[in-house]
């Protein structure tokens, strides 16, 4: 085992920080000033001066906003892309063809959990979560599935599942394997089948408490209430948004112009918003000038429609492309294309996607609704993440490979490891029972998954794993497995909101904080359910 570093008055004052963010969370409040009261605590009494503290609590939002910034974009252009698509109304027709197999809300919710699964096991969830968000989140909801509903089943199949048996890929397997001294494949085959029993409990229990009572009647109005979700309330939003803000043109419409039917699109309202617009215009007296008026909105609408069907099929076509190239690199002579790169080009594609289809709805203003649609982007992605920021930033202090900039270590100075440490003094503590070690492993791998890294724990676990194993007649590959169970399913953004959750919380449009309370209690269950089935068939 590794030496245990001796403790600071620093360390206790991390600990503290970390208790009080997780009371905190359980009182359902808000924990960004524990956070940033802590982050000072740390940085002055590892400093012993006031104001490396003060400067703490910037540099600490600093570094999570360049860690976590690849997220924010991808949030923004994914948005900025349903924003260019709402304008021709092919975010509806787009999502007509799921009705047949998302017939309901409670369909949904597994079908979204299934697919998710699936890309995830062979991509990582970076590249997973906006593919689902732009294609069957929206699906799900016109379904009648709860928004809250949709990330919770994103998220348990693909930061849950996939990633913490990481079955295909293998890194954290190997990672286990290495640190713990026992055989790849094994810890592999474990990992897999205890992020299934976590998974399934999970999923069960999510649809239980989350989903069961909460589902509606399948409806476009569905679709359009979400979409309008985490805008200001208020005439100051609806004006900010212009034209094409769909409460704002229903509104400003007559009769039947401005209704949209069930399964529709919002082209009539469009069409309806220019035919009032002319007809309010200055004209000549006489029947010529309705005729006109009449001429230009039907011609408007056939245009719409026409490019509405084409996005609407474009869309997920190239993302299925995207889907393909990641597959198989070599058709385009590249090589593996996953995790950062594999998000770098779906934003990429959301980018182009949406400027044509902005190009589409009108060359005039075409680049100022362009901009429009980025900015609102980036509006909504740090309006629903930015408060992230300062609660990642007193973890990242907890890291070694991120905590020096924050305490403004000198280059090549010890920074110390607060959260590791700390662990490592926790684990001689535990009774050498088989029960007490596994749950112990697991407490450990949930503690080091707090920073929201769900693989930079794994060293930890596995290293005790290798060491504890022997002394309660457990095979070293079980105990690394349940350690993998706990770091990732907690860091790997099932349980902590500073986490890659907040991708998937960003594209279904919840608050991050209400997805970890809803999230909480099924993944607890099932990995205490996982952790006694590998105890008991051990």
């Amino acid at each position: 085992m590794h030496s245990i570093a001796v403790l600071t008055p620093a360390h206790f004052c991390y600990l503290a920080g970390v208790v009080a963010i997780i009371a905190t969370m359980i009182f359902r409040a808000n924990v960004v000033v524990p956070a940033i009261l802590a982050t000072f605590a740390v940085a002055f009494a590892w400093s012993g001066k006031m104001l490396v503290g003060f400067q703490a609590i910037f540099m600490g939002s600093l570094t999570a906003a360049h860690e976590l910034f690849n997220i924010f974009l991808v949030i923004a252009l994914m948005t900025a892309l349903l924003n260019g698509l709402r304008e021709l109304g092919a975010d509806v027709r787009m999502v007509r063809p799921f009705k047949r197999i998302m017939f309901n809300g409670h369909a949904a919710f597994f079908i979204l959990a299934l697919i998710t699964y699936l890309i995830s096991l062979f991509f990582w969830p970076t590249p997973a979560v906006p593919l689902v968000g732009a294609i069957l989140i929206p699906a799900a909801v016109y379904a009648g599935l709860p928004p809250l509903g949709a990330a919770a089943a994103i998220a348990i199949a693909g930061q849950g599942m996939a990633l913490s048996s990481d079955y295909v890929i293998k890194v954290a397997p190997g990672i286990s394997a290495r640190a713990a001294g026992a055989d790849m494949l094994t810890v592999a085959n474990t990992a897999f089948g205890l992020s299934l029993i976590v998974g399934f409990v999970a999923l069960a229990l999510t649809w239980f408490f989350v989903v069961r009572g909460r589902v509606k009647t399948p409806s476009a109005s569905n679709l359009s209430a979400w979409e309008t979700q985490g805008a200001l309330a208020g005439e100051a939003e609806q004006e900010h948004q212009g034209s094409f803000a769909k409460v704002e043109l229903a509104r400003g419409t007559s009769g039947n112009l401005g209704s949209e039917q069930d399964g529709g699109s919002s082209l009539h309202t469009d069409a309806g918003s220019a035919l009032a617009s002319i007809s309010i215009a200055p004209m000549p007296q006489g029947g010529a000038a309705l005729q006109m008026a009449s001429i230009g909105a039907d011609a408007l609408i056939e245009r719409r429609e026409l490019w509405s069907k084409v996005f609407a099929l474009a869309t997920p076509l190239a993302f299925l492309a995207v889907v393909v190239v990641m597959m198989r690199p070599d058709m385009i002579g590249s090589g593996a294309i996953r995790g950062g790169d594999a998000a770098a080009l779906i934003g990429g594609m959301a980018a182009v996607l949406m400027m044509l289809a902005t190009l589409s709805h009108g060359r005039k203003g075409f680049l100022d609704r362009t901009a429009e649609h980025i900015i609102d982007g980036f509006v909504f992605a740090f309006k629903a993440m930015g408060a992230v920021l300062p609660i990642a930033g007193f973890f990242f202090v907890g890291d070694a490979s991120t905590a020096g900039p924050i305490l403004g270590a000198a280059a090549g100075a010890h920074v110390p490891s607060f959260l590791f440490e700390l662990v490592q003094a926790c684990s001689q503590v535990i009774p050498q029972n088989p029960l007490f070690v596994s749950f112990g492993v697991l407490l450990m791998g949930m503690i080091t998954g707090i920073d929201g890294s769900g693989f930079a724990g794994l060293p930890l676990t596995g290293s005790l794993s290798g060491a504890l194993a022997p002394m309660v007649h457990l095979p070293s590959a079980t105990l690394a497995a349940i350690g993998q169970m706990g770091a990732v399913w907690t860091g790997g953004g099932t349980l902590v909101a500073w986490s890659s959750l907040i991708a998937v919380t960003g594209f279904a449009r919840v608050p991050v904080l209400d997805a970890v309370r809803a999230l909480f209690l099924p993944v607890v269950c099932g990995l205490v359910i996982a952790t006694l089935a590998a105890v008991a068939f051990a």
